[in-house]
């Protein structure tokens, strides 16, 4: 593996009028690594995405692939390839069709483009379908039609444009399994941009979390989820109990702001010894059901309110009603100090 980034963004700004979509990105994706830009609408994380394609040019910055400076070159000119959300076939022609119009752009012969688009499909496990039209196929086959003819043009780079977002839940997370044993298989860099934050730690080697128009943490999925730097990336990457600088104080003698996630929070009933660092009664406001755990809300002294989660017993039940006198306990090793 190159020890040269496969895409370098260097002042990466963008701006539509008086709006600044993208400020000042820096930023190096590795070759063969699966890098996800996760963020809310609005972040400007597809933005980024579309300059690396090269379907918008940035107001200043570079954009390098493989040590090669190609901001200014047509999307065409870039060893990049492109997976959106809406698929972008064309109804007239067959998946097997589909999947070979990069190929015959390119002048490749007849027989070479039918053995590389059926390779293709094979990958993505539909190689009984290259006669149906994409109107005959089902929304997540339609996906990885679109996925075939990305990938069959062989590029350095393939960039996902929430490609999961119109499927429903079964199938998003049947196609983040196959998205990751595709991207293994073929090894090349794939940049993912979603707002869903659940389909980046699932696949991602690493994260850029974005909001308002640049990257507030960079890390393994491990690491945003357990030491998110912010109040914004603990909410917004999975579930976590905030606490102010105030807060912090009253509670639990604290020094700062800081948070904790609710699988990190155990509850025992009122006037139990306490087993943590810290221990805080609370009431049980509302408690709900997720299946193999449920979500249990609780009103501390002071009024503020956390999450705690809880593996369900199949034998026992569900261990606390609303009402419930409870201590909740925590380490204070557990607590994440936020900036």
């Amino acid at each position: 593996m190159s020890s040269t980034p496969a895409i370098r963004l260097t002042g990466l700004t963008k701006s539509f009028g008086a709006v600044t979509a993208v400020d000042q990105v820096n930023l190096d994706v590795a070759e063969g690594e699966f890098f996800s830009m996760l963020g809310p609408s609005g972040s400007g994380k597809t933005t980024v995405l579309r300059m690396i394609a090269g379907f918008e040019q940035p107001t200043s910055g570079t954009v390098e692939l493989f040590g090669n400076d190609v901001t200014a070159a047509a999307p065409f000119d870039r060893d990049v390839n492109t997976v959106f959300q809406d698929y972008a076939l064309f109804p007239h022609m067959t998946v097997l069709e589909n999947v070979a119009y990069g190929l015959r752009v390119r002048g490749m012969n007849k027989a070479d483009r039918t053995a590389r688009a059926t390779e293709a499909l094979e990958m993505v496990r539909l190689a009984k379908y290259g006669d149906r039209k994409p109107t005959q196929l089902s929304g997540g086959q339609r996906q990885r039609v679109a996925l075939a003819r990305a990938i069959v043009v062989q590029p350095k780079v393939l960039l996902l444009d929430e490609p999961l977002g119109a499927l429903d839940l079964k199938l998003r997370e049947q196609m983040q399994v196959e998205l990751k044993e595709i991207q293994r298989k073929l090894g090349i860099t794939f940049i993912f941009v979603t707002h869903d934050q659940e389909e980046a730690l699932t696949l991602s080697d690493r994260i850029a979390v974005f909001n308002d128009g640049g990257i507030v943490q960079l890390g393994t999925a491990e690491e945003v989820y357990r030491a998110p730097n912010s109040e914004f990336v603990a909410n917004f990457v999975g579930t976590s109990n905030v606490f102010s600088a105030e807060q912090s104080a009253a509670l639990f003698a604290g020094t700062s702001a800081c948070s904790i996630r609710p699988e990190k929070i155990v509850l025992a009933p009122a006037g139990s010894t306490a087993a943590h660092d810290i221990s805080i009664p609370g009431v049980v406001a509302e408690t709900i059901f997720l299946g193999a755990s449920t979500r249990v809300v609780v009103d501390l002294e002071g009024g503020k309110r956390v999450s705690a989660l809880e593996p369900n017993d199949d034998e026992a039940g569900i261990a606390h009603t609303r009402g419930d006198s409870v201590v909740v306990g925590f380490n204070r090793s557990s607590l994440v100090t936020l900036h």
